[in-house]
């Protein structure tokens, strides 16, 4: 079963309305399980959230993305600060808020010191600087590499 027919049964079985748009899978939702476009009606679905935490978790985002739906379908106040979304969330047990996905992995933090010659005065930054390019603010004298930090 592909996703736009999961969320058509969802919807059917939760909300006893038909979904007549598509659903779809983005991988670069970073934060959000899920989005609703009002301007073409499809919902965007984070393949993430399902994976890390499984159907029930993703069934109860796919219905948060469907009262968006159904809401802005029958001209009522589908956002979140809206009490009609806050009432028909809490009758089909949806999820307020996506569980925090953990954290990426292979990505590794670089933290670079540098310290300027003349002076003494020290930079931490986090890109790398082109010693042949700038100069110490304080004094304008030549900045050396002192070390490079992985965390």
């Amino acid at each position: 079963m592909n996703l736009t027919d999961y969320v058509r049964q969802v919807s059917l079985e939760d909300f006893g309305r038909e979904f007549r748009h598509r659903a779809e899978w983005n991988a670069r939702l970073q934060t959000t399980g899920g989005r609703f476009f009002p301007k073409d009606r499809h919902l965007d679905f984070n393949p993430k959230v399902y994976q890390a935490f499984g159907l029930e978790t993703f069934r109860k985002i796919v219905r948060h993305e469907l009262c968006h739906y159904h809401l802005y379908d029958q001209g009522k106040g589908y956002r979140h600060k809206d009490p009609a979304f806050k009432q028909l969330l809490q009758q089909v047990d949806g999820l307020r808020f996506t569980p925090p996905l953990p954290e990426k992995r292979g990505r590794v933090k670089r933290i670079y010191f540098y310290q300027c010659a003349h002076c003494g005065q020290e930079y931490r930054r986090k890109r790398k600087i082109d010693l042949r390019k700038y100069a110490c603010g304080r004094c304008h004298g030549r900045l050396q590499l002192l070390e490079m930090r992985q965390e």
